[in-house]
């Protein structure tokens, strides 16, 4: 497993009247956050919160392109059921236990913090397509060029790891100082991460490691993902 210090990048935040950040995705413009009561969206660029939308929104949230899908909470040891839709452009998953939501492949890749399992999810039925094991606890989940990412955060450390699809070993960790939590995960699409911190209200940008020309862990499932 290679193991390498995080980069990061860039800080946003504190947010005006965000104690906490959660889930976080990126619509291909706006980085979407959750705070607990909402789901706001600001300028990667310019770091400027730009609209905000009322749901609860506790834990992880991703972007299928058209929809924002967003997890109310996280609870203790139950599972994510089926989705609803709660407005028309936004999508909610009844349920609970989960701490990351990713988009690729057609379908949600949820992240389980305590049972330390990552579950591909048709978002039609909420039927259970598969389970990735990890042997850490998992906050947010993304995906990248066939490259499964997790955050994990135990204690007063957290790191980014990248996980096998298929079998769940760990290949890679990037390890953010201590006292940096992830709280939410979500690729930009290319060479950065946008990290969630749910202690000091902030999102982080992390540096991707660079790849040669045979990217991931050799798995076949293509990822064409927007998170986390």
């Amino acid at each position: 497993m290679k193991r390498s210090a995080a980069e990061i990048l860039r800080e946003y935040g504190p947010f005006p009247g965000v104690d906490r950040v959660h889930g976080v995705t990126f619509d291909g413009q706006h980085v979407w956050f959750a705070t607990g009561d909402k789901l706001n969206a600001f300028d990667p660029e310019s770091g400027k919160t730009l609209r905000s939308i009322d749901v609860a929104a506790h834990a992880g949230t991703a972007f299928d392109g058209q929809h924002l899908f967003r997890s109310p909470r996280i609870a203790s040891r139950r599972s994510i059921r089926r989705p609803a839709v709660c407005s028309p452009r936004s999508r909610r998953l009844a349920g609970g236990g989960d701490s990351g939501l990713a988009w690729a492949e057609g379908t949600l890749w949820v992240g389980q913090y305590r049972d330390r399992k990552i579950h591909q999810v048709d978002p039609q039925t909420g039927a259970i397509l598969r389970t990735i094991e990890s042997n850490r606890f998992v906050t947010g989940v993304t995906w990248i060029d066939g490259e499964l990412w997790h955050g994990t955060w135990e204690g007063d450390e957290s790191d980014l790891t990248r996980v096998d699809p298929r079998t769940g070993e760990v290949l890679e960790s990037l390890e953010l100082p201590p006292g940096v939590h992830v709280s939410g995960l979500e690729s930009d699409g290319g060479d950065q991460f946008f990290c969630g911190d749910a202690t000091s209200g902030k999102v982080r940008t992390v540096r991707r490691p660079k790849r040669g020309s045979a990217t991931g862990s050799g798995c076949e499932i293509p990822a064409d993902s927007t998170s986390k």
